[in-house]
């Protein structure tokens, strides 16, 4: 019956999207990727204080997904894994010694992985990174070493190279919600291609600069497919914003730095209009984890989901996601889960491409949820991983925690759990109430889950641990 349905929908979609025969009938991709955004930080999502006009429209246009997950809390592994459509435990980019790569790193995303890039490019796509990689920093792991064309951003976490002798940003920040750091305290370098042409990046105009380059590169390539990964490195902390959103947002800085991010968005489908293409143009928006809460008014915020960022409650790895193709994708607020990691099989799919044979895959092509083709999506699980071990899992309604362990930084602290918890994200998305003890058929079936899912992973290098040698 599973596969008669299946078979079914495949037809359907067949109807609502042909696949391209012609590199001129190819869509376009357009990912716009945040740092540290919280489920609660758009308008759409239930903001009462950031303006997101830009993102809220394309959000009433096109698909509002509110389940929609990443591969990882925290930066590094998240970003493996939404570019390669697999868990990061898989290759290597999650560790149990360091949670994401620092600029002593020597490690960075394997070379035997393909990316979304590079299966593109495959098929005739111009390809770009611009903005925050943060899958390692020197020139063999750079983006360009890996299906982009060009990339022009900065190569880890805007807090990183940080300087002595000044004043302690979290402490500064809990005290003002305005605070704003020195330039010159943190000596990140914007890379073009593999060459540094500023140091340290003028985090001012960084977010105006990464939209302005974007911009270059789709109408560089108006006439040709193109895929652009747009990775804004804020509102990860420090927090900066340009002269014409600074001081503008009730939110203070941190209400700055999204709607400026959310003008961006404008720029770009404006200019997606403009051109002609935006009816060829699949523009997907989400970001890497959950907000960073122990800066308080300078981190984002969960919504009604539990924690954030390093944590594998909801609010660190449920995140705000929007999908906009006008024409193509179906109004819709999507309730059915999807992950970053899906991106990737979903684009094959509709460029006409078969994905990656060789190795295990952790995405669906989410295409018919899309174009309104069925209402039951291909996902019905997801596994919450925090360095090299299982937390959590959610099937269906149903999510167990085997491991709990609070938001990056402020804990609480790690506990592993005899008797699982257990809670029904459907009923109690904020994980307020354990109903273990109410379905241990729950529990049994989630453990059994668990362990098949363990079994399947298999030991990797690990790039995250080891450090670049010193004199």
């Amino acid at each position: 019956m599973k596969n008669t349905v299946n078979l079914l929908i495949a037809f359907v979609v067949s109807f609502l999207y042909q696949a391209p025969t012609s590199a001129a009938e190819k869509p376009n991709f357009v990912v716009i990727f945040c740092d540290d955004l919280g489920y609660g930080d758009l308008g759409a999502f239930g903001n009462p204080t950031i303006r997101t006009p830009n993102l809220d429209r394309i959000a009433a246009e096109g698909q509002r997904w509110t389940s929609f997950y990443v591969g990882a809390s925290v930066c590094t592994p998240s970003r493996a894994a939404l570019l390669t459509g697999r868990l990061p435990i898989r290759n290597g980019m999650m560790s149990a010694k360091r949670r994401v790569l620092f600029p002593d790193s020597s490690g960075g995303l394997p070379a035997s992985e393909v990316t979304i890039a590079e299966v593109l490019k495959s098929q005739g796509y111009a390809t770009a990174a611009v903005g925050k990689w943060h899958l390692g920093h020197l020139k063999q792991h750079l983006p360009t070493n890996h299906g982009f064309d060009s990339y022009w951003g900065i190569p880890y976490s805007n807090d990183m190279d940080a300087q002595k002798g000044f004043p302690n940003y979290r402490k500064k920040a809990i005290e003002d919600p305005h605070y704003y750091a020195p330039i010159k305290q943190y000596q990140v370098p914007i890379i073009s291609n593999t060459t540094v042409v500023e140091r340290p990046a003028n985090q001012h105009t960084i977010t105006q600069r990464y939209t302005d380059k974007t911009i270059e590169f789709i109408r560089a390539n108006r006439s040709k497919p193109f895929f652009v990964y747009l990775a804004h490195s804020l509102p990860h902390i420090p927090l900066y914003a340009g002269k014409q959103h600074l001081g503008k947002s009730r939110r203070g800085i941190f209400g700055d730095v999204i709607e400026e991010i959310d003008s961006g968005v404008g720029q770009i489908v404006d200019t997606l209009k403009e051109l002609g293409i935006d009816k060829n143009t699949l523009v997907v928006f989400t970001s890497d984890n959950g907000p960073w809460l122990p800066f308080q008014t300078h981190g984002g915020s969960a919504g009604l989901l539990r924690e954030g960022k390093g944590s594998t409650f909801e609010g660190g790895m449920r995140e705000p996601a929007i999908f906009w193709w006008p024409g193509k994708v179906v109004p819709a607020v999507q309730m059915e889960m999807g992950a970053a990691m899906d991106l990737l099989p979903t684009f094959c799919s509709l460029a006409g491409v078969q994905p990656p044979a060789d190795r295990t895959l952790d995405g669906y092509d989410l295409s018919p949820l899309l174009f309104g083709a069925t209402d039951k999506g291909p996902r019905d699980t997801v596994f919450y991983w925090r360095s090299a071990e299982l937390y959590a899992v959610r099937q269906g309604p149903w999510k167990i925690h085997f491991i709990t362990e609070g938001c990056y930084g402020i804990g609480p602290k790690r506990e592993v759990h005899e008797t699982p918890e257990l809670y029904h994200l459907e009923q109690d998305p904020s994980e307020k109430y354990n109903v273990a003890d109410l379905h241990p058929d729950v529990i049994t079936r989630l453990v059994a889950a668990a362990e098949r899912h363990r079994q399947g992973i298999q030991p990797m290098k690990d790039q995250l641990a080891d450090r670049i040698p010193t004199n």
